[in-house]
């Protein structure tokens, strides 16, 4: 049995809060010591707490805290992406509130801008490599953009939709102005990519320009432009950190033209698995006896009955399209660990799928 110090220590909860969430009915004792009143807990609390300690740093109410320490997994992730929702909700009327009050102060200074000079191609292939994981999803308007991250000698582009993650780098010619970030509009992200497509044989540059919370991009005397999105993108630095790790216990090397054709073949093996409400054919990989990729039937092991993998075929396919290239890396680490997928000529254009448990 642990004290209510020792909870507190081990749980990021203070004492004070423990007392709270007992007399709530959220977090109850296992035992009341009936002479000095001294709360016990058991070892099993320890994860409850520790639950609880971080619902309340994110600002869940407490009869929601309640219920998802007595949820299965499936129920509290319902109430997590509902609690975003609702923050997400919050922030964007805060940005509207404080913008009405901005016209109340006065003008504020004009906005420095920020310039790149690009190759096309290369702007080109950052695009195609991220659209792909750009999320749809309209009650998370914060993951319908692509991320720019204009870095002293780059862009960065990032989209994620929470189950996949696509990072790729342009690197820039020249570059004026500080660094910026920007969450640009899918639909301004086509709009450019149409635009690096027109005239194939003129100019190679692209100018991208950031000026405030306008954007736009020139090619040839030809523009686009479109203005921010007001959301705060998601730290995809400590996504990919959290993803990758020390690095994967596999990187395999795949003809990617092979693996599209095994994905897509007709009676390319599946399993049946329920994803968020929705009926999904999951896709199990695993290793052949040469450290090879393979996909394997449900219920079959790789040759030592080792690495298994689900993940969505759709989403594999999409992501090998994104990468192009004849060869490609998968980097695999476990049944829930992240899987990558790779070009081995570059390093800083990658994505990241989460699997399917299977």
């Amino acid at each position: 049995m642990r004290s209510i110090g020792e909870l507190a220590r081990a749980s990021g909860l203070t004492v004070s809060a423990l007392r709270f969430y007992d007399s709530a009915g959220v977090l109850v004792p296992a035992l009341v010591d009936p002479v000095t009143g001294y709360r016990w807990y058991t070892d099993d609390q320890v994860a409850p707490a520790r639950l609880v300690a971080g619902l309340r740093r994110v600002g869940m109410p407490v009869p929601e805290i309640a219920a998802a320490v007595r949820s299965e997994p499936a129920a509290v992730h319902r109430l997590l992406d509902a609690h975003l929702r609702r923050l997400e909700d919050g922030l964007a009327d805060a940005r509207r509130e404080l913008s009405r009050i901005r016209t109340l102060v006065g003008p504020e200074e004009p906005a420095v801008a920020t310039r790149l000079m690009l190759s096309r191609t290369d702007l080109a292939r950052a695009v195609d490599a991220v659209r792909f994981a750009v999320g749809t999803d309209p009650e998370l308007p914060v993951l319908t953009g692509v991320l720019l991250d204009v870095e002293p000698d780059a862009v960065r582009l990032v989209a994620t939709d929470r189950h996949r993650l696509a990072l790729a780098r342009a690197d820039a010619a020249r570059t004026e102005g500080p660094a910026v970030r920007v969450l640009v509009p899918a639909g301004f992200v086509d709009e450019v990519r149409a635009l690096l497509d027109t005239d194939a044989g003129s100019t190679p540059e692209a100018h991208l320009t950031v000026e405030g919370t306008r954007v736009a991009v020139s090619v040839a005397g030809r523009s686009a432009s479109a203005t921010a999105l007001p959301y705060d993108f998601p730290d995809y630095r400590r996504l990919v950190r959290a993803a990758t790790g020390d690095g994967p216990a596999h990187r395999i090397p795949v003809d990617a033209a092979a693996l599209r054709a095994a994905l897509r073949r007709p009676d390319a093996p599946t399993v049946a698995r329920d994803h968020d409400g929705v009926p999904v054919a999951v896709t199990v990989l695993g290793l052949d006896d040469r450290g090879g990729l393979r996909l394997l039937d449900p219920g079959q092991g790789g040759p030592d009955g080792g690495l298994r993998i689900g993940v969505n075929g759709d989403y594999l396919l999409d992501a090998l399209d994104a990468a192009g290239g004849p060869q490609l890396v998968l980097e695999l680490d476990g049944p829930i660990a992240p899987l990558a997928v790779r070009r081995p000529d570059d390093e800083e254009s990658f994505s990241i799928l989460m699997p399917i448990r299977l």
